[in-house]
């Protein structure tokens, strides 16, 4: 393996409308030494276009899992199949330029201990609001004015935003500090790995931050569309293991029912929501 440079991770699953697209500008991409795909038991077409990749460049391999163990456990399992000093982790439906990751790491480079986010945007160049993101604290939504959003405002004035989160879509950070926090917490299946990272991360001194100059096209949710309430279901899951592991044991039992029914309550409507824009994306397609 090649010690030096980013190894970038990407997770699939049935992500065959993405893929080839995403492996294309991750080869072009400047500063990559290795590229390692770790797929969660596709049953479409994804595996074969991985494999087209892999035949005609040698910095891509692949683990075919039989089964989907969940996106945190297959991150650390593309992590511990590399070696570069470098780690960027990129979805399967992230497009990202040729100079993305070398400009992320323009920014990394000089902080040292650093977890980084990039601009993301969507085919209409309407921003993610999972990229800048506060912390989830649960507790506070159970007062006025009953605030559930945690996206943070783009500082147009700023190249590099600190935040307390940004998103799992694509983020880059050295080897040593993703060791140092042990990876992404495998007991999140999928959806709020990102933040519990991150919070760790900064619990360890490391900065967290979003490159607002850095723009990447998101093409989000494009694997979830025919499973809306898998999604959602550990979506919820999710949350309520970040509040028990982050919150719970500075309160008491009344405000950890109160948090549990705000969690689950939501989660019925939520998968409403992902299924009907299930359906409609489907339509428009």
């Amino acid at each position: 393996m090649n010690g030096g440079g980013i190894a970038v991770i990407v997770v699939s699953c049935n992500s065959e409308e993405t893929i080839d697209e995403c492996l294309t500008r991750l080869r072009a991409a400047a500063g990559v030494s290795e590229i390692r795909v770790v797929d969660n038991a596709s049953t479409d077409s994804t595996l074969e276009h991985v494999q087209r990749h892999a035949l005609r460049d040698r910095r891509l391999r692949f683990i075919a899992n039989p089964d989907n163990p969940g996106f945190a456990v297959a991150c650390n399992q593309g992590a511990r199949a590399s070696d570069a000093p470098w780690l960027a982790f990129v979805n399967p439906d992230c497009f990202l330029d040729t100079d993305s990751l070398l400009r992320l790491l323009a920014h990394a480079e000089p902080a040292g201990q650093a977890l980084l986010g990039a601009n993301l945007v969507n085919e209409a160049g309407v921003p993610d609001v999972a990229a800048r993101r506060r912390d989830a604290v649960f507790s506070a939504m159970l007062r006025p004015p009953w605030r559930t959003s945690l996206a943070v405002p783009a500082d147009a004035a700023l190249a590099l935003q600190r935040v307390d989160a940004v998103s799992g879509a694509l983020l880059l950070l050295p080897r040593a500090l993703f060791l140092r926090i042990d990876g992404f917490d495998e007991g999140y299946r999928l959806h709020v790995e990102d933040l519990d990272l991150c919070r760790r991360a900064r619990a360890a001194g490391a900065m967290v931050a979003c490159a607002n100059d850095v723009r990447v096209l998101h093409v989000r949710g494009v694997s979830s569309r025919s499973r809306p309430v898998f999604v959602e279901w550990h979506k919820h899951r999710g949350l309520w293991r970040y509040f028990r592991k982050f919150e719970a044991a500075g309160h008491g039992f009344a405000v950890r029912a109160a948090v549990f029914v705000l969690i689950w309550a939501r989660c019925p409507l939520a998968i409403l929501r992902a299924a009907v824009g299930a359906r409609g994306a489907t339509g428009a397609e």
